[in-house]
């Protein structure tokens, strides 16, 4: 029998699917072409079938998809540890937005550049960014290879990018310009959030959103403070406010949604807004915790997300899993909620239906992108195990991620970055820290 030539063949002690079936297959193998997964089953089978110009084969390795982290800002890993333990708008108003007015685009592709790093030696392959300098987040993107959904923040007030809000408009249309048809890349419009955004501002980028068919990335009812302030200027909430605006549908992407009422979840389910959940962020700026299982049992669509490394203070995925799955079982005292197979769900399959991606990525079946990580279980702390799903969400951390397949590239193989150059980009944020920490005075 002739085999077929693939590109890349991954087997393991597990092969972790994540369809509808949980279906895990032991002693385990995808084989992979043109960057699409075009067989999954035994290994004996599949080597029986296919031949490979590359094979990684992990006789302890759990296949699974790769993370998907619905919200963060990659480039704010330049400011990690820069101003902690303050409350939101503080640590917003006082140090963030100050500092962030002297980036320079070199130095957001830079600090992405460093996040990407982290995210992929973590086993994050997507991510959904909100920041400045949008276009060097792109090219920082496309040197790693992740798939990406970026947007450039949009407020009132001028850009240290562009500059006032008018050019944020032909900066805009320039982005979706040159990402239209890329295969990694898709481009989103991102107001901030209401209390930065007005009325019109909203309105002018939904529209946008809606003519174009992509995602409105916005921060919503993220803390009491922007409630009360939404309250003051409009008379609402948050929620009601994209309401009244006619902005709630399905190509809303809402971070946060800590402070969100069982009506408003309702409507949210109705509308088919979609939820990024960031539980760390919100436990360390004590924002609150969302009331994420009641999001779900409504229909809501929820995915992960770690916000920026500011805030967090790092972008790894299965610590942030970890957190969610326990801090929902906390506060609402039952030891049930948020199992671990709902959290790995929303890791994975979750973000990518809130990024309107679950037809391509998210799970490992045939005709889907091979956007996938492998884990080794030959550690302590994941031994003995009994449950995979179980240990992927409450004792694996992002350390454990041995191999990165994106796209069907190798981005990573036995901890080695193949597509950055770690060492140089660490050098180059310590460099930057330097004249950031002079700036303000920290340090």
């Amino acid at each position: 029998m002739n085999k077929k030539t693939v590109d890349l063949i991954l087997s393991g002690r597990y092969l972790l699917i994540l369809d509808k079936k949980d279906t895990i297959v032991e002693q385990g193998a995808l084989a992979i072409n043109d960057g699409v997964i075009v067989a999954r089953g035994k290994t004996e089978e599949i080597g029986a079938t296919y031949r490979a110009r590359h094979i990684i084969a992990e006789e302890h390795g759990l296949i699974m998809p790769g993370l998907v982290n619905t919200h963060t800002h990659a480039a704010m890993s330049c400011f990690r540890g820069l101003a902690d333990d303050l409350p939101l708008m503080q640590w917003l108003q006082e140090y963030i937005f100050p500092v962030e007015a002297t980036l320079s685009g070199d130095m957001v592709y830079s600090a992405t550049l460093l996040s990407l790093c982290e995210m992929i030696k973590s086993g994050t392959t997507s991510f959904c960014d909100m920041y400045l300098f949008a276009a060097d987040v792109c090219r920082a993107v496309e040197q790693s290879g992740m798939r990406a959904w970026v947007g450039e923040v949009l407020y009132d007030f001028p850009s240290p990018n562009y500059g006032e809000l008018a050019n944020g408009f032909a900066y805009t249309q320039e982005l979706l310009a040159q990402y239209r048809n890329h295969d990694l890349i898709r481009i989103t419009i991102d107001p901030h959030a209401v209390y930065t955004c007005s009325p019109e501002l909203l309105v002018r980028l939904g529209n946008m959103a809606r003519d174009n068919d992509l995602l409105y990335h916005v921060h919503l009812a993220e803390n009491s403070d922007e409630v009360n302030t939404c309250k003051e200027r409009y008379g609402c909430s948050p929620v009601q406010h994209l309401e009244k605006l006619g902005l709630l549908d399905e190509h809303v992407v809402a971070a946060h949604c800590v402070m969100v009422t069982d009506d408003e979840i309702e409507l949210m389910a109705e509308r088919g807004v979609k939820v990024a959940h960031c539980p760390e962020s919100n436990l360390k700026l004590a924002s609150g915790v969302a009331p994420v299982p009641k999001l779900i049992d409504q229909g809501v669509t929820v995915g992960i997300g770690t916000d920026g490394a500011a805030s967090n203070n790092d972008v790894d995925m299965f610590g942030e899993m970890n957190t969610a799955a326990k801090v929902h079982k906390v506060t609402s005292m039952d030891p049930t909620t948020m199992d671990a197979v709902s959290t790995l769900r929303a890791g994975t399959m979750g973000g990518a239906a809130v990024l309107g991606a679950d037809k391509v990525i998210g799970s490992l079946e045939v005709g889907k992108k091979a956007d996938c990580i492998v884990i080794d279980l030959d550690q302590p702390h994941l031994t003995p195990l009994y449950n995979p799903v179980s240990h992927l969400v409450y004792a694996a951390r992002g350390g454990d991620v041995i191999h990165s397949v994106i796209n069907g590239r190798v981005v990573m193989e036995d901890r080695q970055l193949l597509t950055l150059d770690e060492n140089a980009i660490i050098r180059k944020i310590q460099e930057m820290a330097l004249g950031i920490s002079k700036q303000r005075n920290v340090g």
